[in-house]
């Protein structure tokens, strides 16, 4: 039996973008009871008094009106306050990178609004307008763990943001742009009487910012803690900056005294924020990531269950370009990420995301970076990790021999 052909009512988040306005007029094409639903996560407005909250809602109203499905507002402020913001903020106190829009699909789009879907609106799916695919088996999918795949469109592929999301959230969730590109879903909308959204500026970055200077942004909700640059060659003091928060590992600094563009390397608990001078300078490269316990999108792959060592890839950021990898796991059930080749600035705080061929596998918060090429070529690695790494690649290797 096909499952589609239980699918009654869909409710689609409507973000008042061209992609979502699209996978909106595909379901319907479909024969699906369709409704819109535009979700409403921060109520804040820029320095200028423009809120991109509403005219995306209004947008997202056109966009229902345009095809003739009802539309819906629901206000998530106060939980995206509490489960995707507040944790922004911790991070940045301490001195780690965070991704908002990795925990806002976990805890917001992915979560909260598939109950409010279900239980409010009555539907039997959500859908987005993200770039991605799922298995579809031939069963009832209420009763079958789902696979997340990547896109059609490697470009657009939005896979390494839904990462984390929840296994019961993915089975009642449709990805009407999965098989499209890019250009082919803009050349739908033109065709259709979307050419108003089709010809919108596509959002970029924290959705909560809008056209604000982030740091400046952050500055309102981080208690600044003055601290110094320190050059990590010469261990010498270099300059003062105003709060640690404002830097990630990798970002450029503007200070005097130096042949080349200098850029962060590390920070400590201290306030301290150590920078080297040169974009391709060691320090910034390292093949070791320590990783918090993962999230696995379908379940632990077998391999790593049996062996405690897989072999995969891995990206940190989006638009990377995915590297193999091999994956340890620790009797804490946190990770070893072993890289085949060296990566510039793997930043705490960040998302390491994991894939095997087309699927994502699931992801896990990167807590370390281990030992540095500089550090190791230099033998001055923090002795603590680098017990770390020989001891738990001797963990899995005695867990394959059994």
């Amino acid at each position: 039996m096909n499952i589609l052909k239980n699918i009654k009512k869909v409710a689609v988040g409507i973000s008042g973008g061209v992609d979502s306005a699209v996978a909106a007029l595909l379901l319907k094409r479909k024969g699906y009871e369709v409704v819109g639903v535009f979700m409403k996560n921060w109520d804040l407005t820029d320095e200028n008094g423009h809120c991109s909250s509403e005219a995306d809602q209004n947008d997202a109203c056109f966009v229902c009106h345009k095809l003739s499905i009802p539309f819906h507002e629901v206000n998530f402020v106060k939980p995206y306050w509490n489960q995707v913001f507040e944790e922004l903020i911790n991070d940045y106190k301490n001195g780690f990178t965070p991704n908002p829009d990795i925990l806002c699909n976990k805890y917001i789009k992915f979560r909260r609004f598939c109950d409010h879907a279900t239980d409010r609106l009555g539907c039997d799916y959500i859908a987005t307008g993200h770039y991605a695919r799922r298995s579809f088996p031939e069963i009832d999918s209420c009763t079958s763990t789902v696979r997340l795949l990547k896109a059609k469109d490697p470009d657009k592929d939005q896979t390494f943001f839904l990462s984390q999301i929840p296994q019961n959230s993915l089975q009642k969730t449709l990805f009407p742009l999965g098989d499209f590109m890019k250009t082919e879903v803009k050349k739908i909308a033109l065709e259709n009487g979307l050419e108003k959204i089709a010809k919108k500026k596509e959002s970029m970055g924290m959705c909560f910012i809008g056209n604000r200077h982030f740091p400046s942004f952050i500055d309102d909700y981080v208690d600044a803690k003055e601290g110094v640059f320190m050059d990590i060659d010469s261990g010498k003091i270099v300059g003062r900056h105003s709060g640690k928060h404002q830097f990630t590992v990798g970002q450029s600094c503007k200070l005097g005294g130096f042949v080349d563009k200098v850029y962060v390397a590390r920070k400590n608990e201290n306030e301290d924020i150590y920078v080297a001078m040169g974009h391709e300078h060691p320090v910034f490269y390292g093949k070791h990531v320590f990783t918090t316990s993962p999230h696995w999108i379908h379940s632990e792959p077998y391999e790593l269950s049996r062996s405690w060592v897989l072999s995969c890839q891995f990206r940190f950021q989006h638009r990377n370009p995915l590297i193999d990898c091999v994956v340890f796991k620790r009797p804490s059930n946190e990770l070893l990420v072993v890289l085949d080749d060296p990566l510039r600035a793997l930043t705490p705080g960040q998302f390491a995301v994991l894939y095997r061929g087309e699927e994502c596998l699931g992801s896990a918060r990167i807590t370390y970076a281990g030992p540095s090429e500089h550090t190791l070529r230099a033998g001055q690695g923090d002795s603590c990790h680098l017990s770390d790494l020989d001891s738990i690649q001797e963990q899995a290797a005695k867990k394959c021999t059994n």
